[in-house]
């Protein structure tokens, strides 16, 4: 069986619910996942929105260090005892909702899971989106993504 990603809250394709979107709940969903390979010693998660209009796009959330024991996240959380949020690109880190800018169409935000080959990967709620990725690089086992869209029509 391949590794898969599903949330109660959307499905893959559907409009962000309400909840995900910052000006309206700004909650992080719940996710759960299945099938990890063989040797995964952790979990991580990221959200992130490639079509804003930054060049690099945008992370929503960078979650890492997720025991191997979890299989998921409730929405709103928290995540496990443990686990390291790193800083998004709103600055802090946490999850941070769907906020395009208006009359820019519909972005999409992929939410991914990765099956990691160690327990802990060394990142720090201070570390960017791009260091939790540069760190996954090199410990993925395998992921797994669905995405959902959301558009500000301002």
């Amino acid at each position: 069986m391949a590794f898969t990603l599903t949330s109660n809250d959307f499905q893959d394709g559907d409009t962000l619910p309400d909840a995900q979107v910052q000006s309206k709940g700004n909650t992080s969903p719940h996710l759960a996942w299945s099938d990890a390979p063989e040797g995964t010693k952790s979990f991580a998660i990221t959200v992130f929105d490639p079509d804003a209009p930054t060049g690099s796009g945008f992370w929503h959330w960078t979650v890492a260090n997720i025991p191997a024991d979890v299989r998921e996240i409730p929405a709103a959380g928290p995540v496990p005892a443990g686990a390291v949020e790193g800083r998004t690109d709103y600055g802090a880190p946490g999850f941070g909702g769907a906020a395009p800018p208006p009359g820019h169409g519909p972005h999409r935000y992929v939410f991914t899971v990765f099956a990691v080959d160690t327990e802990r990967l060394e990142v720090t709620p201070e570390n960017s989106g791009a260091i939790f990725g540069f760190n996954l690089h090199f410990h993925t086992l395998a992921r797994a993504s669905i995405t959902a869209t959301w558009e500000n029509k301002g």
